[in-house]
This record gives C-alpha cells, structure tokens and sequence, in this order.
C-alpha cells in the first residue's frame, strides 16, 4: 500500500511555509511601502487578499471531495494557522526595524 504520512506533519509543513512566505514578504513589502511612501495599510490589506487567494485551493479541494480529504483539512488548517501568525507578528517586527 501507499505511505501514510500523518496529519500533524502535514499541517507543521504548511504552516511553517506560509510562515515564511508571508513574514518574509511583508517585511520586505512594508520596506518598499515606506521608502515608496505608500500606506502601509494598502500593503496589508493585499497581504489579507494573498493569504486568502493562498488557502483557496485546499478549500476547494476539501469542499469538492468530501470523502479522503484529509490532507486537504491538514495542509489547510496548517496555512490559515500559518498565515494568521506571520500577518500578526510581521507588523511588529517591521516596526520595530523602523518601517512602519
């Protein structure tokens, strides 16, 4: 039979990699904003739409196929988890590095 690879490795992989990608991003966004002198909450507010665009295939996945769907669930909640993480701490550290 196949490998099973289970929920929770799932769900750590994706969150840490929308950690990533969206912390890393929106700090190096928030620099270009502030040296661009856009509105730091346009920048935000994009990131919002992006983390969300980011979910949208799992989402479809899951709603489309209701049996066997597990790692769908999985990587799902691990990229809401992740991205909700970064878009909440991002914000405080590029303040603190002084571009917001």
């Amino acid at each position: 039979m196949g490998e099973f690879v289970p929920d929770y490795l799932i769900r750590e992989q994706a969150a840490v990699g929308a950690l990533v990608v969206f912390g890393v991003l929106r700090i190096i966004f928030a620099a270009v904003a502030y040296d661009r002198g856009w509105q730091i909450s346009l920048v935000e507010k994009c990131f919002i739409a992006a983390a969300a665009l980011y979910c949208v295939p799992q989402l479809f996945e899951l709603l489309t196929h209701v049996y066997g769907s597990r790692a769908a669930a999985a990587e799902l909640e691990g990229k809401v988890a992740g991205a909700a993480i970064a878009l909440f701490f991002a914000p405080i550290l590029a303040h603190k590095l002084g571009y917001e």
